[in-house]
């Protein structure tokens, strides 16, 4: 639609197969003067710009490893430790989907919903889990494949959601094709999605927590560069945290195609054509403090 109307587009994306599609799409577009950015969020998103904000700084570039999770403020809104804080479609998708990430050198796919690792935050938060899932990366591991050595992304949970719902899907639950049910065909992706509208809770005060760390060389030395961030939700004006950190971002980049801060035509890869210093300046602009700090490479993140 957007390119039969000859329409600048950005979108949220998140699912790698439809967004391999839209690049498909790219002469197309630079032949209508369209500019199209997919993946304009959160992860996938701001998460990349952070990366390549980082990555831009060294003269080389070893790792990239990138932590996202937005979650309900408190942990026993339900035994999932997890409310309703985005579309549970995305949810599903991202738990159930291969991630594609870059391993010594190489870009592989390795399953959602594995490779559980701690995180930690400052209190209230404590020690977290983070696990690999789906579509966080975009299209950054194809922008950086000759030059790093790892780059994954990973969604930040409190301890045992991982667990419970690798569950659900080793036994099914989030599968696409109907099952014979009672006689009937029954798709069991949709009752999935049934109950967890159902059951988990909505409009619970929420939080963003993210970490971006980039490791690499600058002046033959070796430096970790780290984004953290938690952002609140703004009551006084009705925006969840994950609002503020999925919007803003992808209303920033639409502004700069209006404004023409981004002028070149076709799909885009964002990291390739969101000017990252600027972008930052947007976001601050908005109450979003993403300041970068400098650490030794052998701290865990």
């Amino acid at each position: 639609m957007a390119l039969s109307t000859r329409t600048h587009f950005v979108d949220l994306g998140g699912n790698e197969e439809i967004v391999a599609r839209q690049f498909n799409l790219d002469e197309l577009a630079r032949e209508r003067g369209v500019t199209v950015i997919p993946d304009a969020g959160l992860a996938p998103g701001m998460v990349s710009l952070l990366a390549v904000s980082a990555a831009d700084s060294l003269d080389e570039v070893y790792d990239i490893r990138m932590r996202v999770g937005g979650l309900p403020v408190e942990r026993e809104v339900s035994s999932l430790g997890y409310a309703q804080v985005f579309s549970i479609d995305g949810l599903i998708n991202e738990y159930y989907e291969n991630c594609t990430v870059i391993r010594d050198g190489r870009l592989v796919q390795v399953p959602s919903l594995s490779e559980v690792e701690e995180i930690e935050f400052p209190k209230p938060f404590g020690v977290m889990e983070a696990f690999n899932t789906a579509g966080g990366t975009s299209t950054l591991p194809q922008t950086y494949l000759s030059r790093v050595q790892h780059l994954d992304y990973k969604t930040i949970r409190y301890p045992g959601h991982m667990k419970a719902m690798l569950t659900l899907k080793e036994l099914g639950l989030m599968d696409k094709e109907p099952i014979k049910v009672g006689g009937k065909n029954i798709v069991p992706r949709q009752v999935l999605h049934s109950l967890l509208s159902a059951k988990l809770p909505a409009n619970e005060p929420d939080v963003v927590l993210l970490r971006v760390s980039v490791s690499g060389l600058r002046s033959g030395k070796p430096v970790q560069l780290v984004f953290d961030c938690i952002d609140y939700a703004d009551q006084a004006v009705g925006l969840s945290a994950m609002m503020r950190m999925t919007a803003f971002p992808a209303s920033i980049v639409a502004q700069m195609i209006a404004r023409g801060d981004i002028n070149k035509r076709g799909v885009l890869r964002q990291e390739q054509a969101v000017p990252t210093r600027l972008f930052l300046t947007e976001m601050d602009g908005r109450g979003i403090n993403l300041k970068m700090i400098e650490r030794s490479p052998a701290l865990k993140n």
